[in-house]
């Protein structure tokens, strides 16, 4: 019986609270630069530059969040 609880416990799913955070800020970012490049006429070099930063600011916050970085 301990043996079984012992298991239970060792092997309980993770909270559910950060990964739910981490889907709704990439929603977040991923509409808001929608609503930019959709209202707001620029050129490609443009847009691809503010892809760029975007994604490595995103990399580094789901680095951070994880704890790897």
């Amino acid at each position: 019986m301990n043996f079984a609880l012992a298991l239970l416990q060792t092997f309980r799913p993770a909270p559910m609270g950060p990964y739910i955070m981490v889907i709704l800020g990439l929603a977040v970012v991923g509409f808001c630069l929608w609503l930019l490049f959709r209202f707001i006429p620029m050129e490609q070099p443009i847009k691809m530059i503010i892809i760029a930063v975007v994604v490595l600011i995103l990399i580094v916050w789901l680095l951070r969040s994880f704890g790897m970085f």
